[in-house]
């Protein structure tokens, strides 16, 4: 069985900066699920953070996410959000890459999954894309390691069919329709995605789309037509079992009171 987490949409503005888009302390609250994340026992195998690590895509606030997450202990998986930005995550997180606007395509095999981290974030633009240049590096990933489940990082969720949702809130109708075509067939358990700040699992061509609300704020899913911001952040836990995949959704804020306890002896002991 491998175990993950998946965080996203960090949002994590330098504290030196004046920041009136940042609404909640979202430095607080990724130290906050670091330390939610080092007490797991046992350990999740890895971390996936699918986009959005900062508000302004500075290399400043790009370093508190690094020192951030240092504590940790697992590997941790990175793809590109529309909040970010290649070259400032590139020099604080790879340092020795080229500093370029290529997109940050890449994969690894961890714990017995292949992870690809696509990079759907388009500079200038809410919505996201993929383009031919890593739909081309994504074919190549695709074809090795053929053994392995493939599990996907996606900032952007797929657009859903028949025009539901806003233009924003995903990839492209065309790139979505190719990454389907590509994706058939691979054995791709789930597709990590964030970007939208609620917790959603969507069944896409035979795929589960799993987003996660993130730790900057959720968004009213009862109000009609504004878009309203309100407290709240988690993150997912996610278990792949031979025949099953198993997603919990972790709230961080606000946090509940507690009404009760049972303990573990007696909840081993329920028929």
């Amino acid at each position: 069985m491998t175990r993950f987490v998946h965080l996203t949409d960090l949002h994590v503005t330098d504290p030196e900066r004046d920041d009136p888009q940042r609404l909640s302390d979202t430095s607080a609250m990724l130290a906050q699920a670091v330390a939610e994340i080092g007490r797991m026992d046992p350990p999740p195998d890895f971390v996936a953070i699918p986009g959005d690590l900062t508000n302004h895509g500075d290399i400043e606030s790009y370093q508190c996410v690094q020192a951030a997450l240092a504590p940790l202990s697992v590997p941790v998986v990175i793809s590109l959000g529309n909040h970010d930005a290649r070259e400032s995550f590139r020099a604080v997180f790879d340092p020795d890459a080229r500093r370029d606007a290529t997109p940050a395509f890449h994969d690894r095999v961890l714990a017995g999954l292949h992870v690809i981290a696509l990079d759907s974030s388009v500079p200038g633009r809410v919505g996201g894309a993929i383009g031919a240049e890593q739909f081309g590096l994504l074919d190549v990933a695709l074809a090795a390691h053929p053994d392995l489940p493939k599990l996907i990082l996606c900032h952007h969720p797929p657009a859903m069919p028949q025009g539901a949702g806003l233009a924003w809130e995903s990839l492209t109708p065309e790139d979505s329709a190719t990454l389907a075509a590509h994706l058939a067939g691979r054995n791709v358990i789930a597709i990590l995605s964030g970007h939208v700040h609620c917790n959603r699992v969507l069944h896409w061509h035979g795929i589960p789309v799993v987003i996660a609300t993130g730790l900057h704020n959720t968004v009213d899913l009862l109000e009609p037509a504004d878009m309203v911001m309100q407290e709240g952040a988690g993150l997912a836990i996610a278990q792949v079992m031979p025949d099953a995949l198993d997603i919990r959704f972790v709230p961080l804020a606000p946090r509940g009171a507690v009404l009760g306890r049972i303990g573990a002896d007696r909840l081993r002991g329920f028929a």
